[in-house]
């Protein structure tokens, strides 16, 4: 099994011994990935469009981009962890996200991830983590991820892990550690199914690819829809 991690920050706090514990339920069958923001991502997106006018590869920042897509697309399941920074995801998973934005429906989305599984694990210090796993979850359902399992913790008091009670490490932990075993028992040779919301994103970016093309027929993004056959009876969740 393969699992590729998206780590919002560097810092090895709060949201990192959770995400370790989450790893370690899978044990040493698991290839494990990981990518820790900003180091392998350390550039913002500054909106040349290069990416939506002339593909991803004329990114500024395609090296570090191509590199966790890649991954990505290698694996069985998605881990994206994220504390919470003024009620959202940290800026540095903001900024990793960003330069996604070609993969959104609306452009040229992969079919490599219909079908992907993941997973978003987040911690707060009193509130935000229901919109910082918000964050992340709409580029992942914007890329056409179905399956996506959310964790989130509140802490009350106290930011720093070794002074954390055992009894609210202990509940956290269990919590993850039994998301994990749910996610182990999966058949990964098959993909996830597609929900009814990602099918009717899909096919209204669709709409609106045909449309676009009658008066920009030479669109990078058209012309890749078309390649594909979408523009047509093939759907990217079809394999």
């Amino acid at each position: 099994m393969k699992i590729t991690v998206i780590n919002g920050s560097e810092k090895r706090g709060v949201t990192y011994q959770l995400k370790e514990s989450f790893l370690k339920a899978f044990g040493d069958g698991a290839e494990i990935t990981e990518f820790y923001l900003p180091k392998d991502c350390p550039n913002f997106c500054v909106g040349c469009t290069s990416c939506f006018r002339q593909g991803e590869m004329n990114c500024k920042d395609a090296s570090y981009v191509q590199a966790i897509e890649k991954a990505m697309f290698d694996a069985d399941l998605l881990v994206f962890a994220s504390t919470v920074y003024v009620f959202h995801a940290t800026g540095a998973m903001k900024s990793m996200l960003d330069h996604f934005g070609y993969r959104w429906m609306p452009h040229r989305p992969a079919a490599e991830l219909f079908g992907k599984r993941a997973v978003i694990i987040t911690q707060c210090l009193g509130g935000g983590d229901k919109s910082t796993a918000a964050d992340i979850k709409d580029s992942l359902s914007w890329w056409g991820i179905s399956d996506i399992r959310v964790f989130r913790f509140k802490l009350m008091s106290g930011i720093l892990w070794d002074k954390l009670p055992d009894k609210k490490k202990a509940s956290m932990i269990s919590k993850l550690q039994k998301g994990a075993r749910k996610l182990q028992r999966i058949d990964y040779s098959k993909p996830a199914r597609t929900s009814l919301l990602v099918k009717g994103k899909f096919l209204a970016c669709r709409m609106i690819q045909k449309s676009a093309a009658k008066t920009n027929p030479e669109s990078y993004d058209y012309a890749y829809w078309k390649e594909k056959g979408w523009i047509d009876g093939k759907r990217p969740w079809k394999r």
